[in-house]
Formats: C-alpha cells, sequence, structure tokens
C-alpha cells in the first residue's frame, strides 16, 4: 500500500494534479544533492514531454560534482515572471517547505506539492506523496512516472539513478534493499549512464578537497569511549586548503567509518552558519537527535542548523546524542 495516512496522497490522485496543471516549478533544498536535484530533473523531463511548461528553482549554484544531471543549466534562483497564477511548485527531498531557502517567493499552500521520503515530513502541500520506506526521493518520483506513463528514456533513467546512488551512498548503506538494486538495473538497461555517476559524484575529488579533509582530520576527537566521533570545518581552514563547502560532502562518513565509532557528526562553520551532519553506524536513531533540535533527516543520516557559537554546538549535539542512547 502506497498510502499510509490520510494527508497522504496516491500516485494517482497526484498524477491527475499533474495532467491538471499547465506549468511547474520543480524546487530543490539549500545545499542541495543529487536526490534533490535528481528527482525534480526527472519529473521535470516527464513533464516536458508531456506538453507542460517547466521552470526549476535552486536558491545556491548546483554543485560542481552534479553539473552533469540533464536540465542543471537550466536552474535559476529567478522565478519567471509570466507563469500562470495556478502554477504548481514542486517541492522535492525537503521535509519543510523552508529548507527551499529564503528566495523562493510566496507560494499559496495551494499550489503546493510535497515529495518526499524523510522521516517526519510536515506534510505542508496541497498533496503530499511522501513515502518513508523509499531509499531515494527519485525512487518516490518513479512511482509518478509509471503512473503518468511517460517512457524512461536515459536523461530521465540517469536523474533516477543518480538520486539512488546518492542517497545510498553508491549503493554501501542500508537502505540499499533489493527493490533499489532492482530499479537501478532497470534504469541501466534504460540508458542511465552509471559511470559517469560514480565518476562525477563519487571519485573526483579536487586537491583542495584532499588537502581539507586532512585538516578535518586533524581536528577529530573520540569521546563516549570511542563509540561518537567528531570534527568541524571552519572558514580559516577552506581559506587555508583552497577548498569551499562543496568539499565537505560526504566527509561526514569517514568520520564514521573510524573503529569503533557508532555516531559521527561534523560540524560546518562556515559562512555565519553553523550545519550539523549526524551519521549512524544503525545502532542510534539520529533523525531524532536532529529533531531535538530543530533538525531531521533519516534514522541513520540526518543534519541541523545550530543557532549559537560553535563551542556551544558541541556539548548541544552531544546532550541530543546521549538523550538518544549515544
Amino acid at each position: 500500500m502506497i498510502e499510509s495516512s490520510p494527508r497522504i496522497a496516491s500516485a494517482a490522485q497526484v498524477v491527475a494534479e499533474l495532467r491538471r496543471r499547465s506549468a511547474f516549478v520543480m524546487v530543490s533544498h539549500v545545499k542541495p544533492d543529487g536526490d534533490t536535484l535528481g528527482a525534480g530533473f526527472a519529473l521535470g523531463l516527464a513533464l516536458k514531454r508531456l506538453g507542460k511548461r517547466v521552470a526549476y528553482f535552486q536558491q545556491d549554484a548546483v554543485p560542481r560534482n552534479l553539473r552533469f544531471l540533464p536540465e542543471s543549466e537550466l536552474v535559476s534562483r529567478a522565478i519567471p515572471g509570466d507563469l500562470p497564477p495556478d502554477t504548481l511548485y514542486v517541492f522535492c527531498d525537503m521535509s519543510d517547505w523552508r529548507r527551499a531557502g529564503e528566495h523562493l517567493p510566496a507560494v499559496a499552500r495551494e499550489n503546493m506539492l510535497d515529495i518526499d521520503h524523510h522521516l517526519g515530513n510536515s506534510l505542508f502541500g496541497k498533496l503530499n506523496f511522501v513515502l518513508e520506506h523509499e531509499c531515494s526521493t527519485g525512487t518516490v518520483v518513479m512511482h509518478l512516472l509509471r503512473e503518468l506513463g511517460v517512457p524512461i528514456d536515459a536523461p530521465i533513467a540517469t536523474c533516477i539513478l543518480a538520486t539512488i546512488m546518492t542517497d545510498t551512498g553508491g549503493f554501501m548503506h542500508s537502505n540499499t534493499t533489493p527493490e533499489a538494486l532492482d530499479l537501478a538495473a532497470e534504469l541501466m538497461r534504460q540508458g542511465a549512464d552509471k559511470e559517469e555517476i560514480t565518476d562525477q559524484i563519487f571519485l573526483r575529488k579536487r586537491v583542495a578537497a584532499t588537502k581539507l579533509l586532512g585538516c578535518i582530520i586533524d581536528a577529530m576527537k573520540f569521546e563516549h569511549a570511542g563509540r561518537y566521533c567528531y570534527s568541524y570545518v571552519d572558514d580559516a581552514m577552506l581559506e587555508a586548503t583552497g577548498a569551499d563547502g562543496e568539499d565537505t560532502e560526504d566527509v561526514v562518513n569517514t568520520l564514521l567509518g573510524q573503529e569503533g565509532v557508532d555516531v559521527a557528526a561534523l560540524f560546518k562553520a562556515i559562512d555565519g552558519e553553523i550545519r550539523v551532519s549526524l551519521r549512524s553506524g544503525g545502532r542510534l536513531n539520529v533523525q531524532a537527535a536532529a529533531q531535538r533540535l530543530g533538525g531531521g533527516g533519516h534514522f541513520r543520516a540526518s543534519g541541523l542548523t545550530y543557532h549559537g557559537t560553535l563551542q556551544d554546538a558541541f556539548p548541544a549535539v552531544e546532550a541530543a546524542l546521549v538523550a538518544e542512547g549515544l
């Protein structure tokens, strides 16, 4: 059963709304990853095949390692001024519409479609298509593509496979289910470029990123008999190495991978903001810990923004983790 709540729409209900509307804005979250972008691009391409008008809103620039995705060159912070009043804004991979950032113009709830797979989604849309058991928002979108009956060509397949590989960590995380692998194989047969996805998202690293990783590793600390590993990155580290915020992606998984570690946290004190990435080996629910501090995500991978100093953030996050069983 797809419907798990009276407030969760069925694929048929969502597709009826997609067919009824003529124009769409695909909205991705701040600090975009392969899931939020790939899901939006895949659905956007499908809607274009049906003759619909599609725009892509993104507050931040598309990261370097995701610019290979079809449609990425069309992403903009500007919303076309001549869109019809009933344009549907499709929010992909975010539990709350505010994750789109402060530059998104005001949107009436009547014109919001929420597509997600996060635990604790606030169900903020007129229609909410939230399937928490799916490994990525892209695989949620696949339900809609099948209901739409649009052929899955190579560009759409590449976008969906990018979402799967992003959120399963290249098929390494526990959400790599048999269903996810079956779908990945199907997408490859339909032309998805797994080699380019692997190369761009997982293999290619700038020298500056490698230097930054060294700084973060040097700053690692272990607590709770080695079960908790955390580190930080700040503006000074970025300046010293020539790196930028994009080069911090996936570093938290290196922390989690240290011997004996159950939970890892990376504190990113960059551009006047403190963002915290949390990862769990499976024993502790970091989504619940992040939620205590206004964040969210998944059982094993979550994040939050801390409002305060870096020195205050360290004990605050530790206390939230302890409250969840660290």
